[in-house]
């Protein structure tokens, strides 16, 4: 099937993991950054977007260093959760998660936050009148309306796991069966004469699951924009 080699297939099951991992855990922070940036007015606002956009501009190749530093075994945060949790990040898989986590995270707190700032607030202050809490305000009104727009950076974050390649490679390098997702599978084969053709079904593979993911977010968008406007 598609002429995928036992390693190919590896690489591909892998990433679909990290990626899946990646988006669930990230998802829920995701949307509670994207609230706190669309309804909130604090000191530092300003710098709490920035932080949290910070990966799309860095250099993939120094977010990875960066991790590498904290969540190292020798990091603070690295050495804390291997010494009590027995849970080790660099070189493994679940590092691999955090990375593609950590990419991701900014176009899904972005697609989150437009589908927030779209929801009226009169809406929300309509409920708050009528005895609704916070929180059943929330639960009630604005979930169902920003759904699709969780859905849609649900699926650009995924995405975005997918390809990651950068500060996966260096916060846990290229491990076949460990942490050699898709993109690194490919830099592999493109380093061995007679790789080229493995190469090339994954990179025809990622192409589709990439394009498969940006479509259905975009599917998801408009119905954010339609259901705003009542249409």
């Amino acid at each position: 099937m598609l002429g995928l080699g036992p390693q190919e297939w590896a690489a591909l099951g892998l990433s679909l993991q990290v990626s899946l991992v990646a988006t669930i855990v990230a998802l829920p922070l995701a949307l509670w950054v994207a609230w706190i940036l669309a309804r909130r007015e604090f000191r530092g606002k300003i710098w709490l977007s920035a932080l949290v956009h910070l990966p799309l501009v860095l250099p993939p190749v120094v977010t990875g260093y960066l991790l590498l530093l904290v969540f190292g075994r020798r990091g603070a945060v690295g050495g804390f959760l291997e010494e009590v949790f027995g849970l080790v990040l660099a070189f493994r898989w679940t590092g691999a998660a955090l990375a593609a986590g950590i990419m991701g995270f900014p176009l899904m707190v972005r697609a989150i936050r437009l589908a927030i700032e779209a929801v009226d607030p009169r809406l929300e202050a309509a409920a708050a009148t009528l005895g609704a809490g916070r929180v059943a305000v929330f639960g009630l009104v604005t979930l169902p309306l920003i759904m699709p727009g969780i859905l849609a950076g649900a699926m650009l974050g995924f995405a975005k796991a997918m390809g990651e390649f950068g500060a996966t490679i260096t916060f846990v390098a290229n491990i076949p069966g460990e942490t050699q997702t898709l993109p690194s599978a490919i830099y592999a084969f493109l380093q061995v004469p007679g790789g080229e053709a493995a190469a090339l079904r994954l990179v025809g593979l990622s192409l589709v699951v990439a394009m498969a993911a940006v479509v259905i977010s975009e599917i998801l968008a408009r119905r954010v924009a339609r259901r705003i406007a009542g249409i």
